[in-house]
This record gives C-alpha cells, sequence and structure tokens, in this order.
C-alpha cells in the first residue's frame, strides 16, 4: 500500500523554486525565439514559424514516449529525479547554444541550425518537463493538498516567467551595449558619397509618393558597427541602429522619421538613405538652404546578438542551479511497484481517460490564445507604439503584467475560492481573459498610441492567465485519479507528458500564426523590404522608391499596425470562447465527484482490488 506524508516546508521550497527556473528558460524560448531568428538573425517569418510547427509535430511522438520512459524507469534515486537532472542539464547547454547562433551563417546553414537547435531544445525540455509535474499527484493527495503544491508551483512558474519578461528587454541591451563597447571589433566607416530619398508620409504612416532626392548632400556619413558587419553588403534601419541624421539643417532621429541606409560594399564609399517624414518635416527639409548637413548611424545589431547570447547563459545557469536545488531536496515518497505498461497500453489508457483528453484539449486552446499574444507583444511596441523609448514601455508593460499574474496566483485565485468551487473560478479566468481582449479590441479600433491605457485589458487577461495556469494543472492531476479509478492504473507521466507536449503544440501554433500575421501585413524590420537588384542594395533601393512615386508605399503602414492589433484579439477570443464550450460541456470532475472517486480508490486498496 502507498503512504503518502505531508510536504516539509523545504520540499515545498524546493519544488518551487524549481518551477522559477523552468518556466524562465520556457519564457525565454517561447516568446524571443521567433524575434531572435527574425529580426536579429534575419531568418524570414514564414520559415521560423513552419520550424516551430514543425518541431511540434515532432513532439506529438517524443512527448509520450519520453512518459513511458520515465514511467519505466527504476534507480536508487527514484523514476523522477535522474530524468529532471539530466534533461535540466542538457536543456541549460541546448538554450545557451540556441541563442549564440553563429553571425556568419547565412541561407540554408543558419535555417538548419534554428531547425536543429531548436527541436534539440525541445526534447530536451520534455526530459525535464515531464518528471517535474509528474511528482504532483505522486506526492499528494486530492484535494486541498495537491491544489496548494499546484497553486505553488504554479505560482512559482509565473514568478519565473515574469522575471524573463520583465527583465529580457533591458538585460539583452544593457548587456550587449556593455560588451559591444568593450570589443576590439568596433569599427568606423566614413561614407563621402551619398545619395538621399527623403518620402513624404501621410497621417496614416503611409508614404504618399512625394519623393525629394539629394545628391551629395551628405558628405560625411558615419557609420559604426561591428567589423563583421562591413565584410559584405551593408544595411542598417531603425530597427537595428541609432541614428542623428541632420538635413538641410532639420535634425532626424527615431522619434520624428524612419530610415534605411544601404551599401553595395565598405569599399563602395556610396550610401543610399531612405528617410520617412511626416508632411511638416518633409517642407521644412525642402524649404532649407542646406547650411548643416550630417549624418551618424551607430549599429545596435550585435548590440542585440550579443545581448541575447550572454542573457541566455545566465538564465541557463540559474535554470540548473534552482532545479538541481529541487533534485537534491525532493525524495520520492512513492512505494508501489506497479507494472510498467507498453506504449501501446499508455496511449490507450490515455485516449480512454475522456477527462485528460478534455483537459489536454482545453489547454491547448487557452495557451494558444494568450501565447499569440505573447509573441506579437515585442513587435506591437516595436511597430505600434514605437517610438525611441519603445523598449522601456515594453518593460512597464510586461513588469505590469508580471506584477498582475503573480498577484493574480497568489492572493486572487485563494481569495476566489473561498466564494466558489474551482470550476466557477475557472469560468471567471476565462470570460475575464476575453473581456480584456475585447476591450483591447475596442483600443485598437479607436487608435489609441499611448502604451497606459493598455494596461487596463493587460490586468484582465494576465490576472486570467495566472490563475488559469493554477487551475489546468489541478484539473488534469485530478484526471490521474479518474484515470485509475476507470482503468486501473495510475498514468502520471502520460498525462503528464500530455500536458508538456500541448503547452509546446499552443506555443508551436500561436508562433505560426504570428508569423502569417508579420508576413500577410508586412511587419518586420525595415531593411527587409529592401531586396537587391541585379546583386545591388543601392538598385533595389532605387526600385524601391521608384515603387513608392508610382503606388505609394511604406515599411509599417497604418493598415500594417491594424492587422497586427486584429489578430492579438479577435482570434485569441474565438479560440477562448471554443475552449469555453468544449470544457462546459465535457469536464465533469467536480469537488463532490473527486471525493467520491478518493473513497473509492481507497476502498478498492483497502479490498487489495486495485
Amino acid at each position: 500500500m502507498e503512504t503518502k506524508k505531508k510536504l516539509s516546508g523545504v520540499e515545498k521550497f524546493a519544488y518551487g523554486i524549481g518551477a522559477v527556473g523552468k518556466d524562465m528558460v520556457y519564457m525565454l524560448s517561447a516568446s524571443y525565439i521567433l524575434y531572435y531568428y527574425q529580426d536579429i538573425m534575419g531568418v524570414s517569418a514564414w520559415i521560423m514559424g513552419i520550424i516551430l510547427l514543425v518541431a511540434r509535430v515532432f513532439d506529438a511522438f517524443n512527448d509520450p514516449i519520453m512518459g513511458v520512459i520515465v514511467a519505466k524507469t527504476k534507480s536508487r534515486w527514484g523514476k523522477f529525479r535522474p530524468w529532471l537532472f539530466i534533461g535540466t542539464l542538457t536543456n541549460a547547454i541546448i538554450l545557451y547554444l540556441m541563442f549564440a547562433c553563429p553571425p556568419t551563417l547565412k541561407g540554408s546553414g543558419l535555417v538548419a541550425y534554428a531547425a536543429c537547435f531548436y527541436i534539440l531544445w525541445g526534447v530536451t525540455y520534455t526530459m525535464m518537463d515531464i518528471p517535474y509535474w509528474s511528482m504532483v499527484p505522486a506526492f499528494t493527495e486530492s484535494g486541498k493538498e495537491r491544489e496548494g503544491l499546484s497553486a505553488l508551483a504554479r505560482t512559482c512558474a509565473g514568478v519565473g516567467s515574469a522575471i524573463v519578461t520583465i527583465v529580457t528587454v533591458l538585460a539583452v541591451t544593457n548587456i550587449g551595449s556593455a560588451i559591444s563597447a568593450k570589443s576590439a571589433n568596433n569599427q568606423d566607416l566614413t561614407v563621402s558619397n551619398s545619395i538621399c530619398y527623403v518620402m513624404e508620409k501621410d497621417d496614416a504612416g503611409v508614404a504618399d509618393g512625394e519623393v525629394t532626392v539629394f545628391s551629395d548632400v551628405l558628405k560625411d556619413v558615419k557609420i559604426t558597427a561591428d567589423k563583421s558587419e562591413f565584410e559584405n553588403e551593408i544595411s542598417f534601419s531603425q530597427d537595428n541602429s541609432n541614428y542623428d541624421i541632420v538635413l538641410n539643417s532639420v535634425s532626424l532621429d527615431k522619434n520624428n522619421s524612419e530610415m534605411n541606409i544601404v551599401m553595395d560594399s565598405a569599399e563602395s564609399d556610396t550610401a543610399s538613405i531612405a528617410l520617412y517624414v511626416d508632411k511638416e518635416t518633409y517642407n521644412k527639409i525642402n524649404a532649407g538652404e542646406g547650411q548643416e548637413n550630417s549624418a551618424s548611424i551607430v549599429s545596435t545589431k550585435e548590440v542585440e546578438r550579443i545581448g541575447y547570447k550572454y542573457f541566455s547563459l545566465a538564465v541557463a545557469i540559474v535554470f540548473f542551479a534552482f532545479i538541481l536545488i529541487t533534485c537534491l531536496c525532493i525524495k520520492e515518497k512513492s512505494s508501489v511497484d506497479m507494472k510498467t505498461a507498453s506504449v501501446g497500453e499508455m496511449f490507450s489508457s490515455l485516449i480512454h481517460n475522456d477527462q485528460a483528453m478534455t483537459m489536454v484539449i482545453t489547454i491547448v486552446l487557452v495557451n494558444t490564445a494568450t501565447y499569440i499574444t505573447s509573441n506579437l507583444l515585442i513587435y506591437f511596441f516595436k511597430y505600434d507604439l514605437a517610438g525611441s523609448n519603445w523598449t522601456g514601455n515594453y518593460t512597464l508593460f510586461n513588469t505590469f503584467g508580471g506584477g498582475i499574474q503573480i498577484l493574480a496566483m497568489m492572493l486572487f485565485f485563494p481569495l476566489l475560492r473561498k466564494f466558489f468551487n474551482i470550476m466557477k473560478v475557472f469560468y471567471i479566468c476565462v470570460f475575464s481573459a476575453i473581456g480584456g481582449y475585447v476591450i483591447l479590441l475596442i483600443m485598437a479600433l479607436s487608435g489609441i498610441a499611448t502604451v497606459y491605457p493598455f494596461l487596463v485589458p493587460g490586468f484582465f487577461i494576465m490576472a486570467a492567465v495566472g490563475m488559469l495556469n493554477v487551475i489546468v494543472t489541478v484539473f488534469l492531476a485530478n484526471t490521474v485519479d479518474y484515470g485509475e479509478l476507470k482503468n486501473g492504473r495510475r498514468d502520471e507521466s502520460v498525462i503528464f507528458s500530455m500536458q508538456t507536449f500541448v503547452v509546446k503544440l499552443a506555443s508551436g501554433v500561436a508562433a505560426l500564426v504570428a508569423s502569417i500575421c508579420l508576413s500577410i501585413f508586412h511587419i518586420s524590420e525595415s531593411d527587409n523590404a529592401i531586396n537587391a537588384v541585379n546583386g545591388s542594395l543601392a538598385e533595389g533601393m532605387k526600385k524601391m522608391v521608384d515603387d513608392i512615386i508610382a503606388n505609394g508605399a511604406s515599411v509599417v503602414s497604418g493598415n500594417s499596425v491594424i492587422g497586427l492589433r486584429m489578430t492579438m484579439t479577435i482570434v485569441p477570443i474565438v479560440v477562448l470562447f471554443i475552449a469555453f464550450f468544449i470544457f462546459k460541456k465535457k469536464y465533469i470532475l467536480t469537488d463532490e465527484r473527486l471525493l467520491e472517486i478518493t473513497k473509492e480508490l481507497q476502498d478498492k486498496k483497502n479490498r487489495g482490488t486495485l
């Protein structure tokens, strides 16, 4: 007969600190892998979307098999801790390598690197995530103890997610800037000849076809970048550089313009510059007498690339240290030596556990909705609210949202549980999130362009996300008891391997949706809009300007911004409604039913029939 004791304070701390490190790693990958490889390394959004989805299809086979392997494991350290340790160590190494892509890789080599390490990251994450969550039903009885441990773990996981969400962008910038400033690879290039295209934008931010061409007005264009960035063609924009351009005595920077600069090579000594400005600024430049002209451009490409490389290393080290505490302090309490099922039997048990399948589908839908938003959020701040302080606004929003998420798990969830059963709390959370998205949609249609009003929908969405993280884990753990009663065996590892898979599946689907959005609405770095013509970026810029004169165009137009906002709101609303209706119709494990199941299981154990 299996005996279980209440968890000690040390064990609770050790289990919780492991969740902090685990979700720091997951959030870094889930929220920033698309941005890293698309905006920094240059992989197209479509290709990254396919890579992320293919990785999830691979996980469909890998995760349940890993659950079976964990269930079959027998060692002096138990069946969970060996895989928890091995998976953490390998995943930490792969995480660092995934964000340390060599800058010399291009084309198919770059795509192969991204695909290889992202798939390996998913495999190794599964190795540690399945045993981690499988401990929940193995350590606890159903009811308050399990709910308490799940709430603790999910709260700690929320802390880990919040830390990464809050600090990543600023940490990457500061780390990258500090290391780049000390680098001996920094180099200055002064260009003597330039062609400057100044384009007028309308109120919607779209270039309306009015273009003035200035030849040789900017005699000295100073470009500061890493030495490697001057080895082939040169291309910078307002998104990967800081610039200060004075044209006909009018000062231009990120606050009042958009910019592209291209050169076919460092030796060509001719730069082609495109400047997008509003009508008032356009008229000032044309009315000027050319008394003062200068241009200084400092690349931030290496800042972000280096920043992500070393920030991921720091996260990987913290992750390993935290899980090591879990491994050293948690002792497995089960003394039952159950017959290990085959892979076929495991899948059969899962398929016949209708409550587990209901929760699997619900978790996929809920996480897909929220991950779509988290994947697009950095683009929303970078290209919609924009401005030179977009990183500050992004950090402010994430700090607020992360704080609300933690507060929801620690305070709102226990408070609501005093007045409602857990199923009603689930419904409250779903409709809180839907309400937040509706408010966000209204703001999108209203064209609000400052960060503070967006904190209102952020409150409702992030509070719901925090509580849902706890609730779905409790629900999934409850299906283990249900499955034991129905099928005669406890399949913790397989059921929790499905949670691992569906969370990653949701991130893959969300990344694909985000990739499609970025591609359809042409939301990407400005230099990606310039394609070489006959091997020349300068000719490519000239063709782009000719197209603008003929048709009007813009890198990120007002319509693109609306498309981004609509994708962030309408799609999650639809997905959450589907999740609500499936859950309401299929899930039956109420508090009363769980008490009945616990009593029936205990009776069977006492009779020796289980």
